[in-house]
């Protein structure tokens, strides 16, 4: 399930989000508008989520927690700044 996020996250959000893979939550985050959606199967479904919620493509990032695909240093730092926002 893909959730939605605006605000830290609930240990429920995080429990629904990790319905697709139990050891692994998809996290993409507009580093912008600093919101984030996490779940679901692909990355790419909860990029649509944050689309449909006002994100620009070109603000939107996604990964694993600990996943460091993204190559540049300063996105990357927003990416795991906003995301330690709702998860830590």
């Amino acid at each position: 399930m893909i959730v939605y996020l605006e605000k830290k996250a609930t240990k429920k959000d995080i429990l629904m989000a990790a319905e697709e893979f139990e050891d692994y939550i998809k996290i993409v985050v507009d580093i912008e508008r600093k919101v984030m959606a996490m779940g679901g199967k692909l990355h790419a479904d909860s990029e649509n989520i944050l689309i449909k919620n006002g994100s620009r493509q070109r603000n939107i990032w996604g990964g694993g927690f600990d996943l460091m695909e993204i190559l540049n240093p300063e996105i990357r730092k927003k990416f795991i700044k906003t995301a330690k926002r709702f998860l830590i």
